[in-house]
């Protein structure tokens, strides 16, 4: 194999560059179930009943949530996203959602969902209009506020369509402190950043103070390319994004979309994988009552999922690439590192990688226990710095691996490596 050398970032244990907003939420990744990228904006009732924007659909998907194993999973939140409201406020000037698609109302969906022992989430824009044309909460952000918190919403995305890019972080903050002005514990997803970035750097330390997440880039697609091009930006802004990450607030990814028709299954690994890695909200767009066995295991694998949930808390990084591989790390809790390694290659056949060439191998000095996560669980057994472990990956599939150390003395050692700021060193994946 060729030699290739890159720019490593090596982050770990650093505090998040603010404080995160203070309502008490998303001090884990946020778990959950949105519609958006799966059923788009739907509003045809009368010839596709099963998968337009209604009731039916939401209270479905509860339904199938507990079921299915998905709430003891961890996910409990069912997102609205757009396309819920009708045209028109209502005389008070409040929204409304559409009389013929949600009869009962937000607040009957509300006490149905939670009657299920899960959350609700919603969508509006922080502009006049949302992305598809509905009315926005511009000039009526207090009222929107109390609105959701009067329906017992539990989350609402916050998009930003239709706005003055001038006016675009005041429009964020002001809904920010009119959530929290309600009393009601409402989750709130931005999109700030994903809309400044054009323009110029957003302030990161305003939008973790500001947001429980935060889009960044663009809107996921069912496609491999899609998924691509995510991973992609956010290792080439990973010495922005990752320190805002931690407890109380996250950066956002967008959408798992395991489970539909534009992943192979060593991608629809990688996206799982990776999503963990960046302890990224998982907000599966995916139809649960009629997904593939395989799809549902991978999304409640439970060794995947503690990943993402790990009480650290520390969004993982890309840490080396060449080869047409990459290596992402992420620090866990009791000293553990997860290893991720993607094949970028999408021609042959599986690939070796030498998981020795992994710059976090060296916590394994002088001995490690290994658990290979993906693409099969495996226990590695007790390893040394100077062990020779292959994994296998296949094109575009990614090998997920936890590392543990042994020795106690090292475990102190490494606990201090690690602490501090970004180091950049050369490195080459053999």
């Amino acid at each position: 194999m060729s030699r290739a050398a890159c720019l490593l970032v090596i982050i770990s244990l650093m505090s998040p560059a603010a404080e995160a907003l203070d309502n008490g939420l998303a001090l884990k990744p946020t778990m959950g179930w949105l519609h958006w990228e799966r059923f788009m904006c739907n509003i045809d009732c009368d010839t596709d009943p099963n998968n337009c924007i209604s009731e039916r659909l939401y209270m479905q998907m509860a339904d199938v949530m507990v079921k299915e194993g998905w709430k003891e999973a961890g996910y409990e939140y069912v997102c609205i996203d757009d396309c819920w409201p009708s045209h028109q406020r209502d005389a008070q000037g409040r929204l409304q959602a559409d009389p013929k698609r949600f009869p009962g109302g937000i607040k009957k969906l509300a006490d149905y969902i939670h009657s299920k022992g899960l959350k609700l989430g919603i969508y509006a824009d922080v502009g006049d209009k949302t992305c598809a044309g509905y009315p926005g909460s511009l000039g009526y952000y207090e009222k929107d506020a109390q609105t959701f918190a009067d329906w017992d919403v539990d989350l609402l995305k916050f998009d930003g369509c239709f706005m003055n890019r001038a006016l675009l972080g005041e429009g964020y903050i002001n809904m920010s402190k009119a959530l929290n002005n309600t009393g009601r514990p409402i989750l709130y997803s931005c999109e700030w950043p994903l809309y400044e970035w054009p323009l110029k750097q957003p302030n990161y330390t305003a939008i973790r103070e500001t947001c429980n997440h935060w889009r960044n880039f663009d809107d996921v697609f069912d496609s491999w390319s899609s998924v691509k091009s995510i991973l992609d930006w956010t290792a080439a802004h990973q010495d922005i994004i990752v320190p805002a990450a931690g407890p109380g607030g996250w950066n956002d990814p967008d959408m798992l979309v395991i489970g539909n028709f534009g992943l192979s299954h060593d991608q629809q690994e990688s996206q799982m994988a990776l999503w963990a890695i960046m302890a990224s909200p998982l907000l599966m767009s995916n139809d649960l009552r009629d997904i593939c066995p395989r799809s549902k295991e991978l999304l409640q694998n439970k060794r995947i999922i503690d990943i993402s949930q790990d009480s650290m808390g520390k969004q993982g990084y890309r840490t080396a690439k060449g080869n047409d591989f990459e290596v992402w790390e992420k620090p866990l809790s009791k000293n553990r590192l997860a290893i991720a390694v993607l094949n970028k290659l999408e021609t042959g056949g599986p690939r070796g990688f030498n998981i020795g060439a992994a710059p976090g191998w060296k916590i394994c000095g002088p001995q490690c226990n290994v658990t290979q996560i993906l693409p099969q669980y495996k226990e590695m057994g007790v390893q040394t710095q100077q062990s020779k472990i292959i994994v296998s990956v296949n094109p575009s599939g990614t090998a997920l691996l936890t590392v543990t150390p042994i020795s106690s003395d090292f475990r102190r050692l490494h606990k201090l490596n690690w602490q501090g700021t970004f180091v950049r060193r050369k490195h080459t994946i053999l």
